[in-house]
């Protein structure tokens, strides 16, 4: 079997399971992108098992500490353990790449409807064989491919949308939580939902009944209508797109709530706006993808949190949250400690967020925690 043998002090000798380009010492065997590797250290011990892309920074991804091929057997293993880890939750990410063993293998489940990405080189070589041992595994109805993430061009890959299995589902709904969301997995965004998130609506929302709640960067409206639900005295959910803006208009139709939303930019908002809040939630998409621009993601996440402290009323409530893994729990954290001390503010912590358990973090991949969150109340000024 082709392999490389890997440099001294790689990340790898630290649990890691990535092979950058600069941490290899010599491939030989003459491997092509997408083959299954041999890992070795510098003394020719083995490392286990990779897939392999030269045309990805991350040259190498391990996928067992033993010798492992990509066949039928392999991903009905790997699949069966996801699920199982899962249990019978009907709205959940069955398989979370390097989480699951997997990596750049992703599975949502909607009832009877499965939508599966696949961002790497070898698991988009092997998308059908996967697509199988999903239908064999689960029968759903359908499995959608949304191989529309930003991610595939690392790994030199084209976007690509199409039925794997089944025909196309028009839009439905799903319900968590007592509240109704409609879906459309083959086109709305992502694979539908922001299940990483979902369980923090509630959790949030406790803190809403008869308070006057902004919920920024609302996509479909998870956190307003929690918080309607929960008996809030008004809700004003915001965010840009008009797409989203109609899906939480529908949204609490199906629902029965009220609350009001609007297309609006969100840091032209928060700049300009003049009526003040007693529950402000800010849920924004990523602000960075690299660590090359973390340091202007993190003036953007002060600016949102300064902006939101001065439109907050007296002991009133900021819930806030990020999903760049570059910008880590301690990082984030810090910008709300900058943008409270120049807004004259203090902070008391009631809450910290994270993703969903369907989300595992491992513990010797930091790439796996990404969503992190906080929620804060003003304490009296001192």
């Amino acid at each position: 079997m082709a392999g490389v043998i890997i440099k001294p002090r790689s990340r790898i000798f630290h649990g890691h399971d990535w092979v950058y380009s600069s941490e290899i010492q010599k491939t030989y065997g003459n491997p092509e992108p997408g083959d299954v590797i041999s890992l070795k250290d510098f003394k020719d011990r083995p490392l286990g098992t990779a897939i392999y892309n030269p045309n990805s920074q991350i040259v190498a991804r391990r996928i067992s500490r033993r010798k492992q091929k990509l066949d039928e057997e392999f991903f009905t293993r790997r699949i069966s353990q996801a699920i199982a880890l899962r249990g019978d939750d009907a709205l959940a990410r069955l398989v979370w790449s390097e989480s699951d063993g997997v990596p750049g293998l992703i599975v949502d489940r909607y009832h009877e409807h499965l939508v599966m990405q696949t961002t790497t080189m070898a698991m988009d070589l092997n998308k059908e064989l996967i697509a199988k041992v999903l239908q064999e595994i689960l029968s759903p109805q359908s499995i959608i491919l949304r191989n529309d993430s930003p991610m595939r061009k690392a790994e030199g890959l084209e976007p690509e949308i199409r039925m794997m299995t089944g025909k196309q589902p028009a839009p439905f709904t799903v319900t968590h939580q007592g509240i109704t969301y409609e879906i459309d997995p083959a086109n709305g965004q992502k694979t539908g939902l922001y299940l990483d998130i979902m369980d923090a609506y509630a959790k949030v929302a406790r803190h809403a009944k008869g308070k006057k709640v902004l919920d920024v960067f609302c996509n479909q409206g998870g956190f307003g209508l929690n918080c309607a639900k929960e008996g809030a005295e008004s809700v004003l959910s915001i965010d840009i797109s008009e797409d989203a803006i109609e899906a939480v208009k529908r949204n609490a139709a199906l629902s029965d709530l009220t609350i009001e939303a609007q297309a609006e930019n969100a840091f032209t908002f928060l700049r300009h706006h003049e009526e003040t809040y007693d529950l402000i939630i800010l849920d924004p998409p990523s602000f960075t993808r690299n660590k090359k621009t973390l340091n202007d993601a993190m003036r953007g996440y002060k600016e949102i949190h300064l902006r939101a402290l001065r439109l907050l009323n007296h002991n009133g409530i900021l819930a806030t949250f990020c999903c760049s893994h570059h910008a880590t729990r301690e990082i984030f954290l810090s910008s709300v400690r900058d943008a409270a001390v120049d807004a004259r503010k203090t902070l008391r912590q009631l809450e910290s967020h994270s993703q969903r358990l369907d989300h595992p973090i491992i513990a010797t991949l930091p790439e796996t925690e990404y969503l992190k969150g906080f929620t804060f109340q003003l304490a009296p000024n001192r």
